[in-house]
């Protein structure tokens, strides 16, 4: 992938005004003014512009690595005066959740985010944080917050269409003749509603040492906002736990209505194995090649003995018809 293709953007600001769009290989001359940050974001970019990226804002081998592939963990390491954070992000569309990455490397003077994967680019939080200059003055910490915060406000949404779902099975589930268990459905469930837990979960410790390190980061008067998130946060792994133990118990009960079901099968097939036992036990006796067997020469023994058998098998239906074997 080309510069072009994997820059987004690349753009400076003055306190709190943005200025221009530069070149990435300009950086480095751009933030001669010390009254200027520099915001870049990238798109899954290769290891050619990465070491470009690196010689700019003078980043660690390490965290650069790290960068460089998706499929990190979410967290947050210092090296120096720099932040790498990773965080998790899930956009829904079309019903279906996409997972992502986004990369953030946070200095005192830049933000850079790296994008991995299937997400939502971040071209409205730009504008909002570009609406409100005096905010975006206090430096890349806002900024910082406004990405945590748009990706944060996307969990919501992708909640709530769990729980839909999961509310839509669970009334399958109590269908007085339901055509299937659900269980998959319900793994599935408990599966997408897994990743999107550990998706914001990690949030809490990440923001709490937003919160107490990393002043000459975060200043004082932006530690509210992360605090905001965090409240949103709690709001989401809250809901997941519940849903999450709303799909343990339904699983319960479908696989309680699986035994019931299985024993309403083994109760018939009881039932008709006795009625079916009245004319075995007949027809056995009278197989058997005995000289003096009762009824032999009488003209209606026959009749009789299917009207007894008859008769005996009706009655002992009605009754297993009553106990609701049948």
């Amino acid at each position: 992938m080309n510069e072009v293709a994997a820059r987004i953007n690349c753009t400076v600001y003055r306190k709190g005004v943005k200025l221009e769009e530069i070149r990435i290989e300009d950086i480095s001359v751009a933030l001669e003014d010390e009254d200027t940050f520099v915001w870049l974001g990238l798109f899954e970019p290769d290891k050619e512009l990465m070491d470009m990226v690196q010689d700019e804002f003078d980043l660690h081998d390490l965290a650069v690595e790290d960068a460089r592939k998706a499929h990190q963990r979410p967290k947050i390491e210092e090296y120096g005066e720099n932040l790498f954070v990773v965080l998790h992000t899930v956009s829904l569309v079309e019903q279906m959740l996409h997972f992502g990455e986004t990369h953030v490397f946070v200095g005192p003077r830049f933000v850079m985010t790296i994008r991995h994967g299937t997400s939502n680019g971040y071209r409205a939080v730009r504008e909002r944080a570009e609406s409100v200059p005096a905010k975006l003055a206090t430096g890349p910490g806002y900024v910082l917050y406004t990405i945590i915060d748009f990706i944060v406000d996307h969990y919501q949404p992708c909640m709530d269409m769990l729980q839909d779902r999961f509310r839509q099975v669970e009334k399958a589930l109590f269908l007085p003749n339901p055509s299937s268990d659900n269980l998959e459905e319900f793994y599935n469930l408990k599966n997408e509603l897994l990743s999107v837990h550990g998706a914001a979960a990690p949030l809490i410790d990440i923001c709490n040492e937003l919160l107490r390190f990393h002043g000459d980061i975060i200043p004082a008067g932006n530690r509210i906002y992360y605090r905001d998130i965090l409240d949103h946060v709690a709001r989401v792994t809250q809901t997941a736990d519940r849903i999450g133990e709303m799909i343990n118990a339904a699983m319960q009960v479908s696989l309680a209505q699986v035994t019931i079901r299985q024993n309403d099968v083994v109760k018939r097939l009881a039932g008709w194995g006795a009625i079916l036992a009245v004319p075995t036990m007949v027809f056995s006796l009278y197989g058997m090649n005995f000289q003096h067997m009762p009824e032999l020469a009488w003209r209606w023994s026959y009749p009789a003995v299917l009207f007894g058998i008859v008769a005996g098998c009706a009655l002992l239906h009605r009754r297993l018809k009553r106990v609701g074997w049948l």
